[in-house]
């Protein structure tokens, strides 16, 4: 457990261990805080950005001379963002929950049923998630067009969960094997069914795993960029990302930096409260199996 420091309290230098020991210790830390300040950087600055305004935009200072929430009021006053901020939600907790819950059938499956090509089925599955999303745009265009589900909740459902499935199995089946088999069975002694042993023994004990895909498949769907772009034609299903390309200044000659800043910073707020909520099971889920002893 000594390498993961980092899940818990960074390790504290011992004035009696050797001087090779304190200065590993030493620069591991700094890595570790030049990492986080290099990734919080430009989320610091935009969200510096979107309480600026006027010439305060271009002063290059990293904090505002004056802070303003005009930004703010100026997204949630344009029916543009409403618009597509509910086609977000709306589609990303639909396509996750649909996908977590057959990925969790189907990996509970896969770990425990023996069958020629599993492991087969597996790298497929992840082949497919591994997929460019640009390649299939074209086809999806001309089929969603004619099935007539072009500009649809539904025409971004599905490639959402198309793509995230495999992912979410791949990462549900590695929990389930780590499962004892023994607990299910005692569940059946004890008069419960098949599915009755899965849901209330089996799924709790996998909950991490569940926690973890549910995440990585949410992440997808709410930060889609190339399907919302390409899949939609109004506002009526663009979602979030999307839209943000059709932000608008109030002039032809004024780029809308600040507003785009603010429309970023909120569409971010509820992936850091899933990151919040989830926390222990999304820690516990990464370095499930990892982790021996």
């Amino acid at each position: 457990m000594a390498g993961l420091w980092w899940l818990g309290h960074p390790p504290v230098s011992d004035p009696h261990a050797p001087l090779g020991r304190n200065r590993k210790i030493v620069g591991w830390t700094v890595a570790v805080l030049a990492i986080v300040v290099y990734s919080l950087l430009p989320v610091a600055w935009i969200t510096s950005l979107s309480f600026k305004q006027g010439d305060d935009i271009n002063n290059q200072q990293f904090l505002p001379t004056h802070w303003s929430l005009d930004n703010y009021r100026t997204v949630f006053d344009t029916d543009l963002f409403t618009s597509a901020l509910r086609n977000s939600l709306g589609i990303s907790l639909i396509a996750t929950a649909i996908s977590v819950a057959l990925a969790t059938v189907a990996a509970y499956a896969i770990a425990r049923l023996e069958f020629k090509g599993k492991r087969a089925v597996l790298s497929t599955a992840l082949a497919i998630a591994m997929f460019p999303t640009v390649a299939l745009v074209g086809p999806l265009f001309d089929m969603w067009r004619s099935l007539g589900i072009y500009d649809t909740w539904l025409g971004l459902i599905i490639p959402y969960i198309s793509f995230t499935l495999p992912l979410a199995i791949w990462t549900l089946s590695s929990f389930f094997r780590q499962i004892p088999w023994e607990m299910e069975q005692a569940a059946q002694v004890d008069g419960a069914t098949a599915w009755q042993a899965f849901v209330k023994v089996i799924v709790p004990l996998a909950a991490p795993g569940v926690a973890t895909a549910t995440i990585l498949v949410f992440f997808f769907a709410w930060n889609d960029f190339v399907f919302g772009i390409s899949l939609t034609a109004t506002d009526r299903a663009r979602p979030v990302p999307a839209a943000l390309a059709f932000f608008t200044g109030e002039t032809f000659f004024e780029q809308p930096t600040a507003a785009i800043s603010a429309a970023s910073v909120i569409v971010t707020i509820p992936v850091m409260i899933l990151v919040l909520v989830f926390q222990r099971q999304i820690v516990s889920g990464l370095t499930s199996g990892a982790v021996k002893g």
